[in-house]
């Protein structure tokens, strides 16, 4: 792609660089940007800087929040013996969708994935375990994405509570293997939370 700009070349990398955005996309964006009123641009800039440099990550379950305890983890009418462990912040936005949960959450932060280079001591687990140490939780929800990488997650997992007292179930297989938490309809996810199996059960299939 050839630019006319120097500064136009540059703006357009930074936003190809964004996961889904094509470079004829990042052109496009930043063209709009340019159509816009300084002002506007000035607020739509000021508010990543903003982001970046305040968003906290709340103390007790990692979730993305302005404060260091999260709403959620504060709300004083949450079912805090039940814990939905999560891969991140979108999937906890995804099932508070459905209004089908009342408990709390555990966000990990990613999966297990050696391809990757990522292991579980790259994951917020520990904190996870720490939590269920404390006698509060009754049940762990492993509420993953069902593909290879979350199904060795939950399996990890499973092995480091098993010898506690506490019940661990994951959600029901209503979205099919290979989908994504975030992008499930709020009824197919709402159901497969409150339909949820003791993890047992899958270890005798």
């Amino acid at each position: 792609m050839q630019f006319s700009s120097k500064l136009l070349e540059e703006a357009v990398n930074e936003f190809s660089k964004l996961p889904g955005i094509g470079s004829k996309t990042a052109l496009r964006l930043v063209l709009h940007l340019l159509n816009q009123r300084q002002d506007e641009v000035d607020r739509f800039g000021n508010t990543l800087i903003k982001l970046r440099k305040e968003i906290k990550f709340c103390t007790n379950c990692g979730n993305i929040s302005d404060t260091p305890v999260c709403t959620i983890c504060s709300h004083t009418k949450r079912e805090r013996s039940l814990v939905c462990v999560v891969e991140d912040s979108r999937d906890v936005m995804a099932i508070e969708n459905t209004n089908q949960f009342n408990g709390l959450y555990h966000v990990l932060n990613g999966l297990i994935s050696p391809m990757e280079g990522i292991g579980p001591s790259d994951l917020n687990i520990e904190r996870l375990v720490e939590r269920v140490r404390l006698g509060e939780v009754s049940e762990v929800i492993l509420a993953l994405n069902p593909t290879i990488e979350g199904d060795t997650t939950i399996f990890y997992l499973y092995k480091k509570l098993k010898d506690f007292d506490i019940k661990v179930t994951t959600i029901a297989r209503g979205i099919a293997f290979g989908g994504e938490i975030e992008y499930a309809d709020e009824v197919t996810l709402g159901r497969s939370i409150m339909t949820r199996v003791p993890y047992e059960n899958s270890l005798l299939r």
